[in-house]
């Protein structure tokens, strides 16, 4: 898979060296000629010093090689030109835009651009579900914020001994997951709760608060 990811700044550069990590081909395109060079001696990706809003230096990326193009640069303007002019190139499979100012959020959603992340806001959700849900060890958001993966301790004295089984999976939330001496054991006919175990959960967004008071009340 060959991603180009638009912009070398902390977002894209920590995302480009955790695609190389996985084996992706990755090509990076950064405006500032400073950050190229040094980018270019830190990382084992391909860098292009250019404006990425020019199509001439998205060529020279070959961007119609791309699988995928990320536009994760601190200017949403640029950010929502690249991504734009992207779209005229129909092998890339998925375009993510980051969205620096929330406000600016509809106008990447009227031109086609379906994923956007925020990572201040992504930030600020976490710790605010960290400070608002004490009770969860871990929590992480999946699809479109529909559904929510929780990692919880076990407290609820009525379910020490019984099994996983017979209270998952329900309409609302499945347990995917229980942990022994910390290995992780997917829940099998005879799987048992234990005492302060922990467990991971699988919940609907609007159900999370029921699940916690009945795991760990």
């Amino acid at each position: 898979m060959y991603v180009i990811i638009v912009g070398a700044g902390r977002v894209g550069l920590n995302l480009a060296e955790s695609l190389i990590h996985e084996g992706l081909s990755v090509t990076i395109i950064e405006n500032d000629s400073t950050i190229s060079e040094e980018v270019a001696e830190e990382t084992k990706a391909m860098v292009i010093n250019g404006d990425a809003t020019s199509v001439q230096i998205l060529e020279d990326a070959d961007i119609s090689d791309a699988d995928v193009f990320v536009a994760a640069t601190g200017d949403d303007k640029v950010n929502l030109l690249a991504a734009v002019l992207s779209q005229s190139y129909s092998n890339i499979q998925k375009r993510i835009v980051r969205v620096n100012d929330l406000e600016h959020e509809k106008a990447f959603k009227n031109v086609g651009i379906d994923i956007t992340v925020s990572p201040e806001a992504a930030v600020a959700r976490y710790l605010e579900r960290i400070i608002t849900r004490p009770k969860i060890a871990d929590l992480i958001v999946l699809g479109r914020g529909s559904t929510e993966l929780l990692e919880l301790n076990l407290e609820n004295k009525k379910l020490f001994g019984k099994k996983v089984l017979d209270y998952s999976p329900t309409e609302n939330f499945i347990v995917c997951a229980v942990y022994d001496d910390n290995e992780l054991v997917i829940p099998q006919q005879d799987t048992l709760f234990k005492e302060n175990q922990k467990i991971s959960v699988i919940t609907k967004s609007n159900y999370i608060q029921e699940v916690t008071k009945f795991f760990a009340p």
